[in-house]
């Protein structure tokens, strides 16, 4: 049996990936409160002059852009667990309403591509034996480059580390 000390040396690499929100939780309240004030006065100033169905519009419009930064939000709960052992490379994606999925590489003969110089559309492919898996789709081209260069050098230490 293997203690949980000799379990954490053996991992040589462990990130978790996550989609980026530029806007937090207080600033998606503060920005609500204000499309919702600034909508009822409008809706106001139009019920004023004897267009009262545009209220309804107005509250419509704050209604809309409520659902989309909700949905926005839920699929920021995506995330990638990625870790390295001695054993084997694994990746572990959490989807929201999805079960996780989980997929694992020998490490000793895993490759990381990712095109270099790299471009908006590059994609970090980790392939071994036929199979590839787009990892980090979800980040921004210069975390990609990141992750790609972190996993290429842990994927050299465990190999320099066999011999």
């Amino acid at each position: 049996m293997i203690d949980d000390q000799t379990k954490l040396d053996q991992t040589l690499l462990s990130v978790i990936l996550r989609p980026h929100r530029s806007l937090s939780r207080r600033g998606f309240r503060i920005l609500m409160g204000v499309m919702a004030v600034v909508s009822s006065v409008v809706g106001l100033v139009f019920f004023l002059r004897g267009a009262w169905p545009v209220i309804g519009f107005c509250g419509v419009d704050v209604l809309v852009v409520y659902l989309f930064f909700r949905a926005s939000y839920r699929s920021a709960r995506l995330y990638e667990r990625v870790e390295l052992t001695d054993q084997a490379l694994t990746v572990e994606r959490v989807e929201p309403r999805h079960p996780p999925r989980t997929w694992s590489f020998m490490p000793y003969w895993l490759r990381v591509h990712m095109d270099v110089p790299a471009r908006h559309d590059s994609q970090v492919v980790l392939s071994s034996h036929g199979k590839r898996l787009v990892v980090g789709a979800f980040l921004p081209m210069e975390e990609r480059v990141q992750v790609a260069h972190a996993l290429s050098t842990a994927l050299a230490r465990h190999r320099d580390r066999r011999f």
